[in-house]
């Protein structure tokens, strides 16, 4: 039987508790039952939020012992860290309402309460016994304080202090006002003591001119002379995308392709003494150049043997083909024959085999006929000809002459599809943004470099700069942010196959998604799940259509 929403018994409600209460009900959270089904964390001793909060919560609580208050801190996520109380029963209510450490006490998962309502509201909140959206909230009431950092204005957490409804004072919030502002205090202290440590290792590491090393902190960026010299901005952004998930290890390279085209080696070095902090040495390595065939020298008894490169649609073959060729170069489009007919183009090939310079470029011989590809065999066999390079499709996908064809050229490069180059993209991506940006001061964002590495570009290159085009007319000037994308493309993590498990999952989501005509609410509400986490596997699961 459907659970009939009730308002709170208070006659007339304040704005914020009312709006607290409908986000509740729309979310699909009960009044009852909703404190049993929450399901504890793991929950970090050593983050910045305890640790700054620490002095000041153990003064507090001194200062509340014997009163039959009790202290909540939750983190950004809202998820509660620590708990006080002095004396037993209340230990045992704590535990009886299952709030412990690690649970989340958001909106969305238990409705109306000190703590959650502060994440959606941003501000101070007074909770008063029957406002509490859940019924076994309502023998307390609470006042919840955001603690937010100093420097950056984001919330890192939130005070709660509670009491029986009884015992509630009017002097409480100014109390928790200078509490709060005692741990911001110490957490802007915190943050100066890390960007110390991180200066201190940064200065110790780029002792050596000639060494290009960054520092990456919270919310600083340090880098030396030589890190200036050779870093682009866009190779910084990149960076601090990586600097946001280091390797496992301690220390760990990692390769990557800078702006300018050249490779490097990026030795990630963790800063024990700073939060979230890392150092990055980025040494320039010699690329190991792409084979390109000696041009025919005038005293050259026989031309060099053609080259191929291959690989999948939209890999850029063309291109490469065109970068290996010496000029002048001509091109012979397999589609040219399909469009014009055989004979032009065998009379094309004929005129372009009587050079002796430059190169010809023959662009899909997997789509010639076999005719024309007969009349490329006896030109590769020629003595004195222009340097031959061939386009194809995936060696392992030709047949017949093309196959024989392929088989000549003794130099073959073999393009792969874009998903397994994904350490290129950042230098693809923003090269062919130059290419159609109106204007020099489009840049893409470490958000976007991020989603761009987690698509799996079925379309290669060609799909690549189809979604540049669009998010440059989208945004003519400024940053590319993820929400200039196409939907398709704004995923934060890479995709991969589902497990059986996530499989099965995710099809009793869509088959609730179905019978509630796709209302995440009803559909939320049917799976037993929040509202939050009904939106976080769908979007984990990959689920567009329903």
């Amino acid at each position: 039987m459907a659970e009939v929403v009730r308002r709170p018994t208070v006659e007339d409600p304040r704005p914020d508790i009312a709006a607290s209460w409908r986000r509740a009900s729309m979310a699909g959270v009960r009044h009852v039952g909703v404190l049993e089904r929450l399901v504890p964390g793991d929950v970090d001793p050593r983050s910045s939020l305890l640790i700054g909060a620490g002095p000041v919560l153990d003064e507090l609580e001194h200062s509340l012992a014997g009163t039959g208050y009790l202290t909540i801190v939750a983190d950004r996520e809202c998820r509660v860290v620590r708990r006080w109380f002095d004396d037993a029963a209340t230990r045992a209510s704590l535990d009886a309402l299952n709030i412990r450490e690690g649970v989340s006490l958001l909106e969305d998962v238990v409705g109306t309460n000190g703590l959650g309502t502060v994440f959606e509201t941003r501000d101070p909140v007074v909770v008063r016994g029957d406002e509490h959206f859940a019924e076994s909230l309502r023998r307390f009431s609470c006042y919840g304080h955001p603690i937010r950092h100093p420097l950056t204005r984001r919330i890192e957490g939130v005070l709660n202090v509670a009491s029986r409804t009884d015992t509630e004072s009017n002097l409480l919030p100014p109390m928790i006002a200078r509490a709060v502002h005692d741990i911001e205090q110490r957490l802007l202290g915190g943050s100066r003591v890390s960007e110390k440590s991180l200066l201190a290792a940064f200065q110790a590491a780029s002792g050596h001119r000639r060494r290009a090393v960054l520092a990456i902190g919270e919310d600083i960026v340090m880098c030396n002379r030589a890190a200036s010299s050779l870093l682009s901005p866009a190779d910084i952004a990149l960076l601090r995308v990586l600097a946001e998930d280091p390797p496992s290890a301690d220390h760990g390279v990692v390769r990557v392709t800078l702006e300018s085209g050249r490779a490097a080696e990026v030795t990630v070095e963790r800063v024990p003494a700073a939060r979230r902090a890392v150092l990055l040495h980025v040494e320039e390595r010699q690329a190991a150049p792409h084979p390109a065939p000696s041009v025919l020298s005038p005293t050259s008894s026989r031309a060099e043997p053609p080259v191929l490169v291959s690989g999948p649609a939209g890999t850029g073959r063309s291109t490469r083909a065109r970068e290996l060729s010496a000029l002048p170069t001509n091109v012979l489009r397999a589609a040219t024959a399909l469009l014009e007919g055989g004979s032009a183009w065998a009379q094309d090939l004929s005129t372009a085999l009587e050079r002796t310079e430059g190169s010809l470029v023959v662009d899909g011989i997997d789509l010639l006929p076999d005719d024309l590809l007969d009349l490329v065999i006896e030109g590769c066999d020629q003595r004195r000809r222009p340097q031959i390079i061939l386009t194809s499709g995936p060696v392992s996908t030709l047949t017949g002459r093309a196959a024989t064809l392929a088989a000549m050229a003794m130099v073959q490069v073999e393009l792969t599809p874009l998903a397994s180059r994904r350490a290129e993209l950042p230098d693809l991506a923003v090269s062919m943004l130059r290419s159609v940006a109106a204007s020099d001061s489009v840049h893409l964002t470490p958000g976007v470099v991020q989603a761009l590495a987690a698509h799996d570009w079925p379309g290669n290159l060609r799909e690549l700069k189809a979604v540049m085009s669009h998010v440059a007319a989208r945004r003519p000037t400024g940053g590319i942010v993820v929400d200039d994308l196409p939907e398709q493309y704004r995923a934060l993590t890479p995709l991969r196959p589902l497990s059986p498990l996530e499989q099965a999952e995710r099809d009793a989501i869509v088959v609730a998604l179905r019978a509630a005509g796709g209302n995440k609410v009803q559909a939320a509400r049917t799976l037993e799940v929040s509202r939050t986490t009904l939106y976080s596997r769908i979007r984990q699961l990959r689920i567009t259509t329903y």
